[in-house]
């Protein structure tokens, strides 16, 4: 996609099966399914968030349509730091994705049934231990039924992804954020979010039930707001040095 900031429209090309599809789905890529200028406000006690949306007055909550991609990625994410899942989704990719069509010599993610290839020494070696794995293993058979999730209302859709044994409330809405477009799919769970959200907006650090009642103002919109402050780099103030990262792995399967 090439911006055309001239005449105010995206130049769009895709390659290969799938790209009529791709390209119908390029509106909801930009966010063009959102909208944010409904019954959303910020208070003006939260000054952040006031100047976040006027310095972004452009973003919208995009929709990938890709509810499985989203849910294989949002797997390798739960209980490990970014950097580790980020890794380990590089690996795999590159070992069992296949080219993508077109000239960007990129990878594809590997489809539902070449995860279900993937042999078990390669999960460890990508750092990645049976309880996260299992996500997209069970997961996978069920590709189609997840996709068939874009066209429900978004309480009904983070209920037929959390009946999947290992999805929870944080891997629900990741999925939803990125893949169905939700606007109050809020990430409840991360080790992070709701600490540096309440801090943003109140000055205090609390846990998700604190963050909630702070933000329940603002339903409908609770991912908006999330994405809004990230955008305005808002983070809580750190007084200790950065945690080691965890070992998820047998010690013998992985050397660091």
């Amino acid at each position: 996609m090439r911006a055309r900031p001239a005449d105010s429209s995206v130049e769009a090309q895709a390659w290969g099966p799938g790209s009529s599809w791709a390209l119908d789905g390029v509106p909801d890529l930009l966010g063009a399914a959102d909208d944010d200028h409904g019954d959303f406000v910020p208070r003006p006690e939260h000054t952040l968030l006031v100047e976040s949306w006027r310095a972004n007055p452009h973003w919208r909550v995009m929709r990938s349509r890709a509810v499985f991609e989203a849910l294989s990625a949002s797997a390798l994410e739960q209980v490990v730091t970014g950097l580790e899942a980020f890794a380990a989704w590089r690996r795999l990719v590159h070992r069992f994705g296949e080219p993508a069509p077109g000239p960007a010599g990129l990878k594809l993610p590997p489809a539902p049934e070449d995860w279900l290839r993937i042999p078990s020494w390669e999960w460890l070696q990508a750092g990645v231990e049976l309880r996260r794995r299992k996500v997209t293993i069970i997961a996978a058979p069920r590709a189609a039924a997840l996709e068939r999730t874009l066209d429900l209302a978004p309480d009904a859709a983070d209920k037929a992804l959390r009946s999947l044994p290992g999805v929870g409330v944080w891997t629900s809405a990741e999925v939803r954020q990125r893949a169905h477009g939700h606007a109050d799919a809020f990430s409840f769970g991360d080790y992070h979010v709701a600490k540096n959200v309440s801090y943003a907006l109140t000055g205090e650090i609390l846990d998700d039930a604190g963050c909630a009642e702070v933000i329940e103002c603002y339903r409908g919109h609770r991912f908006r707001v999330q994405r809004l402050l990230e955008l305005a780099g808002a983070s809580r103030p750190r007084r200790a040095p950065r945690m080691t990262l965890p070992t998820h792995t047998p010690n013998k399967a992985v050397r660091r």
